[in-house]
């Protein structure tokens, strides 16, 4: 009823179709709150190099793959909180979509798991893959996006499995990072690096690594 009332309304002011959605599209909004241990039970441990006071479970709205407004919670850092928000902040307006936005304890702290699922996620207190030295995920530093658009690709593994449909990144599919991208260009814009020059297609961090 409010949506028919607003677009009779804009239609009256001779304001075209494009015009009329634009005016009647949701707000984008966030929060910046303390972190959940329910955000935390399956990706906290004990060791962890960052305390569950250092982090932060932020909310946004965000486009999902079928142009339809959600919101989602991704735990980050406390003090790169407000950089996130303003990312997505920027995702939102350019319509970038997202396929899930969960913390990743919503998949018991499985990394595959939430990244076989399309989510995007933040910290998760783990090693880089074959080693033990801290990922960036594990201070809250880094975020991966849309991991099947964007697999993790070293040699002949791709990760998920389901980003070998993704091998090809010259051809543009909704979802994609790409260099001079929307995606690209909102995490560069408060100082976070891309993961494309060793094959994280997904990887975002304030680091690069």
């Amino acid at each position: 009823m409010r949506l028919a009332l607003l677009l009779g309304v804009a239609a009256a002011l001779g304001l075209s179709c494009c015009q009329q959605l634009s005016a009647a599209a949701p707000r984008f909004t966030a929060a910046i709150e303390p972190v959940r241990w329910d955000d935390l039970r399956w990706s906290y441990r004990e060791g962890c190099p960052v305390p569950p006071a250092g982090l932060r479970t932020v909310r946004v709205s965000y486009w999902d793959f079928a142009a339809k407004p959600q919101e989602g919670r991704i735990v980050v850092a406390r003090g790169q909180a407000a950089n996130v928000v303003a990312v997505f902040r920027k995702l939102w307006a350019a319509r970038f979509p997202i396929r899930k936005l969960q913390p990743v304890s919503a998949y018991r702290g499985s990394d595959d798991r939430s990244m076989a699922a399309d989510n995007t996620s933040g910290f998760n207190c783990r090693f880089v893959g074959g080693t033990k030295r801290w990922s960036m995920h594990a201070y809250g530093l880094a975020i991966d996006v849309n991991p099947v658009e964007n697999p993790y690709v070293r040699g002949s593994t791709v990760s998920p499995a389901a980003g070998r449909a993704y091998l090809d990144r010259s051809r543009y599919r909704k979802g994609m990072a790409v260099r001079g991208g929307v995606l690209v260009r909102a995490f560069a814009s408060v100082g976070w690096k891309w993961g494309a020059s060793f094959g994280d297609y997904q990887h975002f961090s304030t680091t690069g690594r």
